[in-house]
C-alpha cells in the first residue's frame, strides 16, 4: 500500500508538471479567442424617398472605427414620427450598450416605453434589430443567413404583381410576367378592391364629402369581378402558374368568405388578408367553408398577435411586415413557431420597404425550413445609387450578395437628394362616403 501510494504521488507530480508545461506552450487558436466587446456609439435615422415612398433606415455606429450596421424602420405613412423616435429616444437608450447582445437589446427596448407596441416604436425597434444583426454578421465575417443556420434553398422563389383594368388585360400582364421566369403571380384588377377600374363617380364626391383625393370602391362590383378574373387568367395562362390575390381587408367577412368559395375551383395559391384584424373571429367559419389557402398578418402590429391563430391553424401563410413587428429577432420566432403548425412564411415586401428591409427578408427566407413565398421587388436607378448591394431578381428568384451582414450599404449624400414628405393617402370610401378599412 505504501509503495502504491508513493507511485500515485509521483504520477500526480509528473502529471501536474506535464500539464503546466503544456499550458505554458499552448496557444489559443483564433476561433477560440472570441471577439473583443464593442459598444454602440450612436443610433440615427436616414430618411430618403428615391422611388416616391418614404424610406427610413437606422444606422447604428459602434466604438470600432468603420463598423456600423443598417436596418429598415420604414413606416412610410408616418415617417417623420419614426425619425424622431430613432434620433431622440433610441439614440439615448442604446448608446454605450454592448452591440452583441441583440436579444437583451430587443427585450429592453420593447418594454422601455412601458406600453408594449405601436407602429412608430415597432418600426424604430425593427430598424435597430436589423442593424444589430448586420453588425453581428460583419463581426463574424458571414452573411446573416449563415448566423441563422445556413441555406435551406439555393435562392428565394418570389411572386410579383399582374394588374389591368380588365380581366383580359390582367391575364396579358400575367403572361408577360411568366415569360420573365416567374412561377407565382398575384392578380389584381385595378388597385386593391378594384379601386380605379371604374369611371363611375360616387355619390359622396358629388356631395362634396371627404377629401379631394379620396378613392372610391364599389364593393359589389369587386366581389363579382374576382371569380371572373381568376377564370380568365387560368384560361389564358394555364394551370401550372400559381395565382395569388389580395383582398386587403376591404369587404365584409361574409362577403369575403363567399368570394373565396367562388374562386376555389381555380386553385389559388393563397388569398391574402380576407379579414381586418378586428374580424379574426370569422376565421373559424372561413375554414369550415373552403379549402383555399389563406395568408394573413400584414396588419398585425405585435408579434403576440400571431400566437393563437397559428396554434389554431387559422391560416396557412404568415403575412407579416418584418420591419413592423420588430425585426429579424421576432420574425425568426414567428417562423419557428409556424414550423410546428405547418404554417409557412410570406413576408410582406412592398415598394415601401427599403432595400435593407428586403435583404432582411431574404436572409431569413434562405435559412428557414418553412419558407412559403416572398413578394418580389424591383429597385430603380435612384434607389440603387443610394443602396449598394441590393437583393437581385433573376427568373423569378431573389438572391442576396454574399457580403458579411445583410450585404446592403447606403450612400448618405445620395440619399439626401430625395427628401421624404408627410403626405399619405389611404382613404378609400363606399358610395356614401363611409371609410373602408384598412
Amino acid at each position: 500500500m505504501i509503495a502504491a501510494g508513493s507511485t500515485a504521488g509521483l504520477l500526480s507530480l509528473f502529471g501536474e508538471n506535464s500539464q503546466a508545461h503544456a499550458r505554458e506552450h499552448y496557444s489559443t487558436p483564433a476561433y477560440a479567442k472570441g471577439l473583443a466587446p464593442i459598444k454602440i456609439k450612436s443610433v440615427k435615422a436616414i430618411a430618403t424617398a428615391p422611388q416616391g415612398s418614404n424610406l427610413i433606415v437606422v444606422k447604428v455606429e459602434t466604438t470600432e472605427p468603420g463598423l456600423y450596421g443598417l436596418g429598415c424602420a420604414t413606416f412610410t405613412q408616418r415617417a417623420v414620427s419614426v425619425v424622431t423616435a430613432i434620433n431622440t429616444y433610441l439614440n439615448e437608450f442604446c448608446t454605450g450598450k454592448d452591440v452583441d447582445n441583440i436579444e437583451d437589446m430587443w427585450q429592453s427596448t420593447y418594454v422601455s416605453s412601458y406600453w408594449r407596441n405601436g407602429p412608430v416604436l415597432n418600426n424604430a425597434l425593427s430598424g435597430l434589430d436589423e442593424a444589430l444583426w448586420d453588425i453581428k454578421g460583419k463581426r463574424a465575417n458571414m452573411p446573416v443567413y449563415q448566423l441563422l443556420g445556413g441555406k435551406a434553398r439555393f435562392a428565394i422563389p418570389c411572386y410579383t404583381h399582374a394588374n389591368g383594368n380588365s380581366p383580359e388585360a390582367t391575364a396579358d400582364n400575367a403572361q408577360e410576367i411568366m415569360d420573365r421566369g416567374f412561377k407565382y403571380v398575384r392578380i389584381q384588377q385595378g388597385g386593391y378592391g378594384a379601386v380605379g377600374s371604374t369611371e363611375q363617380k360616387p355619390d359622396f364626391k358629388a356631395a362634396g364629402f371627404g377629401g379631394e383625393s379620396d378613392s372610391y370602391m364599389n364593393e359589389r362590383a369587386y366581389l363579382k369581378s374576382v371569380p371572373k378574373l381568376f377564370e380568365v387568367v387560368r384560361k389564358k395562362c394555364g394551370d401550372e402558374v400559381e395565382l395569388l390575390h389580395d383582398v386587403h381587408e376591404r369587404v365584409q367577412p361574409m362577403d369575403a368568405i363567399n368570394m373565396i368559395k367562388a374562386v376555389e375551383q381555380y386553385r389559388p395559391f393563397f388569398i391574402e388578408d380576407p379579414f381586418s384584424p378586428e374580424n379574426m373571429g370569422w376565421f373559424k367559419q372561413l375554414r369550415q367553408s373552403t379549402t383555399v389557402p389563406i395568408a394573413m398578418g400584414e396588419l398585425f402590429n405585435n408579434v403576440n398577435e400571431f400566437r393563437d391563430p397559428m396554434a389554431n391553424q387559422m391560416f396557412d401563410y404568415i403575412r407579416c411586415h418584418v420591419s413592423q413587428i420588430g425585426g429579424i429577432t421576432p420574425a425568426m420566432k414567428v417562423a419557428r413557431l409556424g414550423e410546428w403548425y405547418n404554417v409557412k412564411t410570406a413576408w410582406h415586401g412592398p415598394g415601401d420597404v427599403s432595400p435593407v428591409g428586403h435583404a432582411a427578408h431574404a436572409h431569413i427566407d434562405l435559412a428557414i425550413w418553412n419558407f412559403g413565398i416572398q413578394e418580389a421587388v424591383s429597385f430603380n436607378d435612384k434607389t440603387q445609387a443610394i443602396f449598394s448591394g441590393c437583393p437581385t431578381m433573376k427568373n423569378g428568384y431573389m438572391s442576396v450578395n454574399e457580403a458579411p451582414g445583410l450585404g446592403v450599404d447606403i450612400n448618405e449624400k445620395e440619399a439626401a437628394k430625395y427628401p421624404i414628405t408627410t403626405k399619405s393617402n389611404w382613404q378609400v370610401r363606399k358610395f356614401d362616403g363611409t371609410i373602408i378599412r384598412p
